[in-house]
């Protein structure tokens, strides 16, 4: 069976423009090889903004009057993705998957008591392997300020305050979904699939990092010195006794040290190799962290020559229509005279015969033809003056 499956990431405003620009289908080209732009046609919205993310979200906050502190690093809206697989979607057809959607829609409107008017936008994208929706929502709680007033107050922290925020949110969406008919599981926990992902920071505090390097800077490797039986003034004793000794006491002892000495070098070989492998995954991390915060830069000087272009193109692309309507116009406008001047004509050659009493019009029409070898119809006319020139060009 299918799962119920919905999404959370939080952005700040900075992030605002470039999901923009994917969600609403403002770019040229995309990453994602799985965008098939023929079917891009397919996408709706449920709810479509006015403006751009950041200036709907001014709006929004301004007309609904939003408190709450706004920082360069505040998180100031949140995406869902909704979706499920893509076998689910092909299985219910195309009227359930919009009402799958519409029903997810009035879930997040409901969540929390969000409210649809705090729904920023919400596009439902079918150019991609599977179904899903984009809903950017501003993350606002229903509370109370200092005097005891009632007040909407925009704070990511506190509406996924709770730790098992998404796990509340998981349940309630897969509960609302089925309550509303469609077949669905919901996904397992981390608590009972036992999975668990552990960042490279857990890591080294799981596996006491620190501590292990300057244990091994201090470790010796060296075996101790071990007493000779023939080093120990034992005059008293006999031979017999020396042999014991050596055999019952100092032997045992010295294969113990050498088996200690073993586990110890075995040890310290699989603890270098941690820390080795610690040491590169830093080095690959701050590889990473450095090509993922070029790549950043790159996207947004990118994005902002794509903005810069798409500007451009929307500048001459009304002017292009403006002009064509501009001919349309003017085009009509010699349709209406070229047909009021097919009608006048008519009208002048019936009244000419009837007032000279010539006969029919059409009889007319047909020796002035002849006799200027001109056809009355303009059109006709044409067409023979074009036949001519290029009867000339050929000869």
């Amino acid at each position: 069976m299918s799962y119920a499956i919905i999404r959370n990431t939080k952005y700040k405003r900075e992030n605002l423009k470039g999901i923009f620009r994917h969600n609403e289908r403002r770019n040229r080209n995309y990453s994602n090889n799985n965008i098939d732009k023929e079917k891009s046609y397919l996408n709706y919205s449920l709810k479509e903004p006015q403006y751009s993310y950041e200036k709907e979200f001014d709006r929004i906050r301004e007309k609904y009057n939003l408190k709450g502190q706004i920082k360069v690093v505040s998180n100031i809206a949140c995406e869902y993705i909704i979706t499920s697989d893509k076998e689910f979607f092909k299985t219910i057809g195309e009227e359930e998957t919009k009402r799958y959607f519409e029903t997810a829609y009035k879930f997040v409107s409901e969540y929390k008591n969000l409210g649809e008017q705090y729904i920023l936008s919400a596009k439902v994208h079918m150019d991609e392997q599977s179904p899903h929706m984009h809903l950017i929502f501003l993350p606002v709680v229903h509370t109370k300020d200092k005097k005891g007033n009632d007040i909407d107050k925009l704070a990511c922290s506190e509406f996924w305050k709770a730790k098992d925020s998404y796990r509340q949110l998981q349940n309630a969406f897969y509960d609302y979904m089925v309550s509303n008919g469609f077949e669905l599981e919901r996904g397992l926990p981390k608590e009972e699939t036992g999975r668990e992902h552990i960042d490279l920071k857990e890591y080294k505090e799981i596996t006491n990092f620190e501590k292990t390097k300057e244990t091994l800077k201090n470790i010796k490797l060296e075996l101790p010195n071990v007493p000779n039986i023939d080093d120990i003034n034992i005059n008293r004793l006999s031979k017999k006794r020396d042999e014991k000794i050596l055999e019952e006491i100092i032997k045992p002892k010295d294969d113990v040290i050498q088996n200690l000495y073993k586990d110890n070098l075995n040890l310290h070989r699989e603890l270098s190799r941690q820390t080795k492998i610690i040491e590169e995954a830093e080095k690959y991390q701050k590889e990473r962290d450095s090509i993922i915060t070029d790549n950043e830069k790159l996207h947004n000087q990118v994005e902002n020559i794509q903005a810069e272009y798409k500007e451009k193109e929307f500048d001459m692309e009304w002017k292009y229509k403006s002009k064509i309507k501009s001919l349309e116009k003017e085009n009509n406008h010699l349709h209406k005279v070229v047909d009021k001047f097919y009608e006048i004509v008519e009208k002048f050659i019936d009244w000419i015969c009837q007032k000279f009493g010539i006969g029919e019009s059409k009889e007319l029409v047909r020796e002035f033809e002849k006799e200027t070898n001109m056809y009355i119809d303009p059109e006709k006319q044409l067409k023979k003056e074009e036949r001519a020139k290029e009867w000339d060009l050929e000869i």
